[in-house]
């Protein structure tokens, strides 16, 4: 019988134990804050004691975290022959497990009592230190060996030194993105893969035009490509939402999916979709503090979302109430950004433009209504643009008006599918420069004076 150490983490039991290392694994902040107060022999499980050695190790020569997969393939490399076939088959087995069944529910509460316990064990080596100095009448040293021991744990590293740290960024990076499944924003100077992790996206047009269509596509790319999509709305009942996303996987007329019913289910037998989940709440009652009680709901039923959509983020209730309208957009919008930051993964919302917007060619980041702060918070925005007679043909513009991960101020010519929510640029035209927009809308412009002068004069 194993006797409990009180000084290691066996006190709290194998599950704490695994626990401990998922948190790592899962979230870098905290890794980054642990690293100056967690020992590996801290594990009682000699598995774990090895991954946290490793993970620790490559941290501290390349100022960057591994990912899972990059674990696996040193693992793979380092223990090859004896006694170390077994201790890999038993981390293989626990990396196998965590990853099939992440049961992320009580890591809040792991993370939070295992710090506790690493400070408490610093500041016990500290005393004892200390103690050893007082013997050899070493006074001044301990005020500093205390001070050391306080602030280890309280943040992360300094920073990136960029002369010494120039290893983590030549380091090839998972960005895991959520592909948008429009080639022409997907490629690789423009979103480089789609959003990415702790990124938010925001979709702006005006009613009427297409932003909901536009959110259901991109959740919908995310479930061809097997990830999880939570979609949140405040206007559409869930099954409103859920027959536009029938529509556009099962490639059926929204207003004809019901007819098509064995088509449909047909379809998702024979596809390995991810899973999506529909969650509606009335307009203006939901607060960021809903989502994340909705979310957590959904991490004791061990579904953790890839992708978030909420239609959107205008329509929220803001968690402290202004005076004004644009200050509480504005940190609405901040909330959704440390949502996404938080749970590390790409968030898309739509924004209502303005009314000078609607006949315009071009909707740019000055026609998000009541609020500009809103577009300084987001990573990517692009809009939607059509006037009232395009409408009938679906014809429109998709404007890039703000991109951190690569070029903006793109406009390409597009085709709006209600039918089926789906956005396509078209194939025979290559991105439009804004100057070609403005000379386009200011020609539009003149020829409607000219036809009403001629109504009203008379003349030819």
């Amino acid at each position: 019988m194993v006797m409990e150490n009180p000084n290691y983490f066996s006190k709290y039991g194998k599950d704490f134990q695994e626990k401990i290392f998922q948190a790592l694994l899962k979230d870098h902040n905290w890794s980054a804050q642990m690293i100056e107060i967690m020992q590996y022999d801290y594990f009682e499980l000699k598995y774990l004691q090895f991954l946290c050695d490793r993970f620790f190790s490559f941290y501290t020569e390349y100022r960057n975290f591994p990912t899972l997969q990059l674990l696996v393939s040193m693992i793979k490399d380092e223990l090859t022959t004896g006694d170390d076939i077994i201790l890999r088959e038993q981390v293989i087995e626990y990396l196998t497990r965590m990853k099939s069944s992440p049961n992320l529910g009580d890591l809040k509460f792991v993370k939070a009592k295992t710090l506790d316990f690493c400070k408490k064990q610093a500041l016990q080596q500290a005393l004892e230190e200390s103690v050893k100095a007082i013997k050899q009448e070493n006074y001044e040293s301990v005020l500093n060996i205390m001070k050391s021991a306080v602030s280890k744990g309280s943040s992360s590293t300094i920073g990136h030194n960029f002369f010494e740290d120039h290893e983590a960024r030549f380091q090839l990076v998972d960005r895991a993105t959520c592909a948008t499944g429009i080639k022409h924003l997907d490629q690789k100077d423009v979103l480089n893969g789609g959003l990415g992790r702790g990124e938010i996206g925001v979709v702006v047009a005006n009613t009427g035009v297409g932003k909901s269509h536009y959110l259901v596509s991109m959740g919908a790319e995310a479930i061809r490509r097997g990830k999880n999509v939570v979609h949140y709305t405040f206007e559409l009942t869930e099954t409103a939402v859920g027959i536009r996303y029938d529509s556009n996987l099962c490639n059926i007329p929204s207003n004809d999916v019901i007819e098509n019913k064995q088509i449909v289910l047909k379809t998702y037998e024979e596809n390995d979709f991810g899973t999506l989940i529909i969650k509606q709440y009335p307009t203006g009652a939901a607060s960021i503090i809903t989502i994340r009680n909705h979310l957590e709901k959904l991490e004791m039923k061990d579904i953790k979302p890839h992708l978030l959509v909420i239609d959107y983020a205008d329509i929220m209730r803001s968690t402290r109430t202004y005076d004004s309208l644009r200050h509480e957009l504005k940190l609405v919008y901040e909330e959704i950004r440390n949502l996404a930051m938080e749970l590390n993964i790409p968030v898309w919302t739509a924004s209502q433009a303005n009314r000078d917007s609607a006949k315009s060619e071009i909707v740019g980041l000055e026609n998000m209504s009541e609020a500009y702060g809103k577009a300084m918070v987001a990573d990517v925005v692009v809009s939607l643009s059509r006037k009232p007679m395009e409408k009938a043909t679906g014809a429109g513009r998709l404007f890039v008006a703000k991109n951190r991960a690569g070029r903006d101020g793109l406009m390409f010519p597009i085709r709006i599918d209600c039918a089926m929510s789906k956005i396509e640029v078209l194939d025979d035209v290559s991105e439009m420069s804004i100057v070609d927009a403005i000379e386009r809308d200011n020609a539009g412009t003149k020829n409607m004076l000219k036809s009403k002068w001629k109504e009203i004069t008379g003349n030819k």
